[in-house]
């Protein structure tokens, strides 16, 4: 027990430091996403990441990608609520992108700046941006506080 909390304890001092570091904690004034960068955890393997990360490059976000096999750590660590996990999950001017949010989403909370903890898009829906394929699925992006209440941001 002690063991693991050590681990989980290292593991968020990291990724707040690391936060601290790539500026994913500090809010950027007026930024555009070609001044904007996103630290995004993801799995070594997992090639939908590797196409969200190309559709946020398409768009002018700058990305620091790291790859790690212990993602359910981070995203207990950082606060995404269990029920609104995908496959990746990144940080951006503070705030919790969780999965396959469009990047214009992403734009829009960084100018609005609402009161939360950040956006998700549960699951994998086909159609988002990086599960591209020849069938589509409405979905929503979700607005969420560290509670995990719920509020959608955008349909699709």
């Amino acid at each position: 027990m002690r063991k693991d909390f050590r681990k989980t304890f290292v593991l968020g001092a990291a990724l707040f430091a690391l936060a601290l570091t790539t500026g994913a904690a500090t809010p950027s004034l007026n930024s555009t996403p070609a001044q904007t960068r996103i630290t995004v955890y993801k799995d070594p393997g997992c090639r939908c990441c590797k196409n969200w990360i190309e559709h946020l490059m398409k768009h002018g976000y700058g990305v620091d990608a790291k790859d790690t096999p212990a993602m359910a750590e981070v995203k207990r660590t950082l606060g995404v609520p269990d029920r609104l996990t995908s496959c990746h999950t990144a940080v951006v001017n503070g705030y919790l992108i969780e999965g396959h949010v469009p990047a214009a989403d992403i734009a829009r909370l960084l100018k609005q700046k609402p009161k939360v903890a950040g956006l998700a898009v549960p699951g994998m829906p086909m159609g988002s941006p990086g599960m591209d394929g020849p069938s589509q699925q409405h979905y929503q992006v979700l607005s969420f506080d560290r509670n995990g209440k719920t509020k959608v941001f955008a349909s699709y």
